[in-house]
């Protein structure tokens, strides 16, 4: 079992057991929804890749379904800003993972983690950078990891490879799905860290005063 299926096993453990619905709720999904698309991609991952042509296919689990999340998320979104910032943030994502895979050591063994994790560190933070919201978080992350894979093997092509793109296939299950939920807990860890920090600022405007609370005049 591969560090994808075990993150996405967790993490609907926690939503069964209550966790994270704020979470859930700042991605406009419901329980049942959440558990519906883990399912999906799990059971998805299972199913032999979709041949599209010779060279390009791609596998349910790990492409389509998170695909097909990401859209619905997109047109959930609250502002046209919030549907822009998410395709900038995806932009920037998907160059940042294309020039790690050109500057980073070919030789796995050269690094100190595995270059899943690598690639779906980086998608996350620069996500969370750039998406801002839960929703743009997400959708950076995922997409931006799809997009890096596909201009991977376009140049690849270009050079003179005859290369084979097997999207969400793989290892690229592990690093698409470790980046799509590191950028929502980076969004919402240190999201909440600045909101604390923000209420912590603001002064008061209401005190206890005779054994009641009263509103605290502004100066």
């Amino acid at each position: 079992m591969t560090i994808g299926f075990i993150l996405l096993l967790v993490t609907g453990a926690l939503i069964l057991f209550g966790a994270g619905q704020r979470v859930l709720d700042r991605l406009r999904l419901t329980d049942k929804q959440a558990i519906l698309f883990i399912v999906l991609i799990i059971a998805g991952g299972f199913v032999p890749d979709i041949a599209v042509t010779n060279r390009f296919a791609f596998n349910i689990g790990g492409a389509l379904i998170p695909l097909a999340l990401c859209v619905w998320l997109w047109f959930k979104a609250d502002t046209g800003v919030e549907r822009a910032r998410c395709l900038v943030a995806t932009l920037v994502s998907a160059v940042a993972i294309f020039a790690l895979g050109r500057y980073l050591p070919s030789n796995p063994d050269a690094l100190p983690m595995d270059p899943g994790w690598a690639y779906g560190i980086a998608a996350g933070l620069i996500a969370y950078v750039f998406g801002r919201s839960r929703r743009g978080a997400f959708i950076a992350g995922t997409l931006g990891v799809m997009l890096s894979d596909v201009a991977s093997w376009l140049y690849a092509r270009s050079m003179g490879a005859d290369q084979r793109l097997v999207l969400g296939g793989a290892g690229g299950y592990d690093v698409i799905v470790i980046a799509g939920l590191l950028a929502v807990l980076l969004s919402e860890l240190i999201g909440e860290l600045f909101e604390r920090a923000k209420r912590g600022r603001q002064k008061p405007t209401r005190e206890f005063v005779n054994g009641d609370f009263v509103r605290r005049e502004q100066p």
